[in-house]
């Protein structure tokens, strides 16, 4: 399957680029392109990529409300976004995943972080720059408000995978740890998301940082 990908950002360098990366991958393509988050919202609606590749500074509406209006809480079959941008600040990082996105990504990551980031997306993964990483960690394991409590207790086993996916373990290497099949890591992470409410790989490790699993 082609990975459809739509890139909204105010620089038309940045499309550009972005587009060359993107179309020179096998199985990529950019399906559209929009200057300002309003246009980028219209287009995802119309086109239905696979993945959404947001700036946060546009004009009109910002890359984080167009990505709440796509992929926020509530939202129907949410879109998979992912943040790349040049602005390197705690509040857009927190504010982008917790508003959705999948992926936050610095403009100076190069171009095979974006494309792992692309891929992981549209295989319902999630990837943050490596460089925010820690600091959004650490900023989770000191919550400001108490974690949400799940809808039901989760199991030792189910805790378990929580924890490797909140040190950002692929679900390859979840198997591999916990000595289970492929399909059962996916089993049990299903079974996890449905409990927590969450949407999300992203949500996941958000939640075992600010319910103090990971401390």
């Amino acid at each position: 399957m082609t990975i459809r990908v739509l890139i909204a950002d105010d620089q038309e360098m940045v499309r550009t680029g972005f587009r060359m990366i993107i179309d020179s991958q096998p199985g990529m393509e950019v399906v559209g392109e929009a200057a300002d988050g309003t246009r980028a919202v219209q287009l995802a609606r119309r086109l239905r990529p696979e993945v959404c590749l947001f700036d946060i500074r546009m004009p009109g509406m910002d890359g984080l409300e167009a990505t709440r209006l796509l992929a926020g809480p509530g939202v129907p079959d949410p879109f998979r976004v992912v943040i790349v941008t040049t602005f390197d600040m705690d509040e857009y990082v927190y504010g982008a995943l917790r508003g959705g996105a999948v992926g936050f990504l610095l403009k100076d990551s190069g171009p095979a972080l974006l494309v792992e980031a692309v891929r992981a997306a549209a295989n319902g993964g999630s990837l943050v720059s490596p460089s925010i990483t820690v600091r959004l960690l650490e900023r989770l394991a000191r919550p400001v408000a108490p974690a949400t409590p799940p809808r039901e207790a989760l199991t030792d086993r189910e805790l378990d995978v929580v924890r490797l996916v909140a040190r950002g373990r692929t679900n390859d290497e979840i198997a591999g740890e916990l000595f289970v099949s492929l399909s059962t890591v996916k089993t049990h992470l299903g079974s996890v998301q449905r409990k927590l409410g969450a949407r999300n790989r992203v949500e996941t490790a958000a939640w075992a940082w600010e319910s103090g699993l990971m401390r």
